[in-house]
C-alpha cells in the first residue's frame, strides 16, 4: 500500500480519535474522520505538487473549513465540532517537537529555524480558518439581503 494512502488513513484515524475525545458520536464522527482524511490528502496533493508548506497548509485548512461549514448545516451541528477534529492531522507536531528539543539542548540557531517553521505552519492554519469563516459570513449576509429584497 502506498505511503500516501497510509498517511491519509492515519489522518482519518487521528481525527476520529480526537472526535471521540470531544464526545462526538454517530454520523458526525464519520464525517469528522472523512474530513480529516480529506484535509490531509489535500495537503499531500498540494505539497507534492510543489506549492510549499505554507500554501499547502492554507489550502488544506480552507478545504476542511469549507467542508465543515457545509456539513454543519447538513448534520445540524456547530462548525467547530466538525472543524477541530478535521484539522488534527495538520498540527505541526514533528516540527514543534524538534523546536522544543533544540530549546532544551541549547541549539539556538536550529531553535530559530524550527520556531519560524512552526509559526509559519500555525499561521497558515489560522489564516485558512479565518479566510473561510469570513467568506462564509459575507456570503450568508449577501444571501440574507437577497432573500429580504425578494419578499413583497
Amino acid at each position: 500500500m502506498s505511503m500516501y494512502v497510509i498517511q491519509t488513513l492515519m489522518g482519518a484515524l487521528g481525527s476520529v480519535g480526537f472526535a471521540l475525545l470531544f464526545r462526538i458520536r454517530g454520523r458526525k464522527l464519520i464525517w469528522a474522520g472523512i474530513g480529516g482524511a480529506m484535509s490531509w490528502a489535500a495537503y499531500l496533493v498540494c505539497f507534492h505538487g510543489g506549492l510549499g508548506v505554507f500554501l499547502s497548509l492554507f489550502l488544506a485548512t480552507s478545504a476542511a473549513a469549507v467542508l465543515s461549514e457545509v456539513l454543519a448545516r447538513v448534520v445540524k451541528a456547530p462548525v467547530l465540532m466538525l472543524l477541530v477534529p478535521m484539522l488534527v492531522p495538520m498540527i505541526p507536531g514533528g516540527d514543534l517537537y524538534a523546536m522544543m528539543s533544540r530549546l532544551v539542548v541549547g541549539a539556538y540557531e536550529e531553535l530559530g529555524y524550527y520556531s519560524q517553521l512552526v509559526l509559519t505552519e500555525a499561521g497558515a492554519i489560522a489564516l485558512g480558518i479565518i479566510c473561510t469563516a469570513s467568506l462564509t459570513n459575507i456570503l450568508n449576509g449577501l444571501r440574507g439581503r437577497l432573500n429580504h429584497e425578494k419578499r413583497p
